[in-house]
């Protein structure tokens, strides 16, 4: 088996571990000098197996920190595992589904709880109902996502390459045509002579996740996709006025779970791949009937994987965009129901796509609904006793943060090993209660520094500018003053990208998307002149996803 880790870096993650100085830390330490990766890929550490918050810090922080890792050799196939839990998934909702069906069609399950569960069902659609309304809007703008298509490439997914290509989409959303033909993403497509081509469904591909399995997701159709991004934000406005935030989701359920972890009031709840079991008839089932009917015509009915066509079974997959809509609506619906009436969205419960906080009380019953709805509890990560509560990336011990930091790849260049100082020394910080955490993990973290050039190793400022500088304290930031009385950091920035540039599109497309972007806000207007490519008024063009190619020693203002 090949050693992954370079001899610098694993110096310094052995001076991590050594820091940590715990007996999860010495183990994981004797694996790396015997490069038992397999090993230490598969090492767990539950709270409930710790006393204090600082001992499942030490346990955490030494067993998480290469779990992504993406250059370990090891004895399971990542790709493989991604597709057999994709599989999983599809088995799982055929069972749902079958469940289910009784429901739907008018039949019977059990006549001794038929009422019962019938009008549990029936208070499941009216939250729904509540949330979201009896019915989509008429009309509703589509939107362009950042990744890949069924037409676009990852390589060539900016707003102009996919004004470019050939539009494709699935049968049932052959009347989304109506509105699209209205769009100047239509009149470019006209111009070029690209009409809209019909595929059966979406396409299976897979993003790393741990070191031993990826995550599947699955590339849209690309007219699909656009209306399926406006339609993700129209219920997301709907779930906002309900007291469903998804914009500020994240960090409020990160407060709640750390007051939960102390007082125990709250369960924090997490599901399996929770986006590929929701089922057709569950989606049908609870939705309004016009919401439903809607986002049925958008869904991919098929995924291509393993080069085969297969008819799906769940309702939509990570890669759609109204899918983590969707998914708060449905789930946020079952805990109303569940909770009598007494719920109150965004005070007394909290759903940020299946990072689920309830009270204690009705922990059991929301469990068991998710259950039979066809949801699998992950229980790693859902936590209903104890002092330990983790949602949306937060992690609290007796109200303690205790998340771990990951290394994801070997720190190859200057900004790489910048992001693993900064990781080491937030892992020190991140809880503002008096530790030596500092004391112990300091270490390794100039043993990162040391990896630095010296003009590099200079560049110290806040957090707030992220991995642009190294974390430290104030009195050690490099600054200067500038005549405008403006405090200037030093800071090793992206100063090289690679750019799509505008004179390589038809002048249709670059009108097309000119006006696109100018109806996406002010950061994003683009001016043209008439006659004249949009190239000459903004020479650097288009800046496409991974366009950084450089970085460099430069000045930013800050304060």
């Amino acid at each position: 088996m090949v050693n992954a880790l370079t001899p610098q870096v694993q110096d310094v993650i052995l001076s991590f571990m050594e820091g940590l100085n715990c007996p999860r830390s010495l183990s994981v330490a004797i694996l790396i000098k015997h490069r038992e990766w397999d090993q230490i890929t598969s090492l767990e550490a539950e709270p409930k197996h710790y006393l204090t918050s600082e001992d499942y810090f030490g346990a955490i922080a030494a067993t998480e920190l290469l779990r992504k890792y993406d250059g370990f050799s090891l004895d399971v196939d990542p790709e493989a595992a991604a597709i057999e839990k994709w599989w999983w998934a599809e088995r799982e909702c055929y069972r749902s589904n079958e469940r289910l069906s009784p429901l739907l069609y008018g039949g019977s399950i059990d006549s001794t709880v038929d009422e019962a569960l019938y009008s549990f069902v029936e208070s499941v659609r009216k939250m729904a109902e509540l949330l979201i309304g009896d019915r989509p809007p008429t009309t509703w703008e589509g939107r362009f996502g950042p990744g890949a298509t069924m037409s676009d490439s990852s390589r060539a997914c900016t707003i102009p390459d996919k004004m470019s290509s050939l539009p494709t989409l699935t049968p049932n959303a052959l009347f989304h045509l109506v509105p699209w033909t209205g769009t100047q993403w239509s009149t470019a497509c006209a111009a070029l002579g690209n009409s809209p081509s019909v595929v059966r469904g979406n396409a299976f591909f897979s993003v790393p996740k741990t070191s031993r399995t990826r995550r599947g997701c699955a590339k849209e159709p690309s007219l699909n996709g656009f209306y399926q991004l406006g339609l993700g934000r129209v219920l997301k406005a709907r779930l906002k006025r309900k007291g469903i935030d998804l914009s500020e989701g994240q960090g409020v359920h990160r407060q709640v779970a750390c007051a939960a972890s102390i007082s125990g009031d709250f369960v924090t709840i997490d599901l399996s791949s929770a986006s590929d079991t929701v089922c057709t008839n569950l989606v049908k089932l609870v939705l309004p009937h016009r919401w439903h009917s809607v986002l049925d015509s958008l869904r991919s009915p098929y995924t291509k994987i393993e080069g085969k066509w297969v008819r799906l079974e769940k309702f939509s997959s990570m890669g759609n965009g109204f899918t983590f809509e969707l998914e708060t609506t449905l789930f946020s619906a079952i805990c109303m129901a569940c909770m009598r009436g007494s719920a109150l969205p965004g005070k007394n419960l909290f759903v940020y796509g299946d990072d689920i906080i309830v009270p204690k009380e009705f922990s059991n019953d929301v469990i068991s609904a998710l259950k039979f709805f066809g949801f699998t509890p992950n229980l790693k990560k859902t936590f209903t006793e104890g002092v330990f509560r983790e949602s949306c990336g937060g992690d609290f011990f007796d109200g303690v943060s205790v998340r771990a930091h990951y290394l994801t790849g070997d720190p190859y260049e200057p900004q790489h090993i910048i992001a693993l100082a900064n990781g080491i020394r937030r892992l020190a910080y991140q809880d503002s209660r008096p530790n030596d955490r500092w004391l112990r993990l300091r270490r390794s973290w100039f043993k990162c520094l040391d990896l630095l050039p010296s003009l590099i190793r200079d560049c110290r400022g806040p957090q707030d500018l992220g991995d642009l500088v190294i974390h430290d304290d104030e009195q050690r930031w490099a600054t200067r003053w500038r005549a405008n009385c403006i405090r200037y950091i030093k800071v090793y920035r992206p100063a090289r990208y690679r750019v799509v540039r505008w004179s390589g599109f038809a002048h249709d497309v670059q009108m097309a998307a000119a006006l696109y972007l100018a109806g996406s806000g002010p950061k994003s207007f683009v001016r043209v002149k008439p006659r004249t490519t949009i190239e000459a008024e903004d020479p650097r063009g288009l800046l496409p996803r991974d366009a950084v190619q450089g970085y460099k020693i430069g000045w930013v203002p800050f304060s």
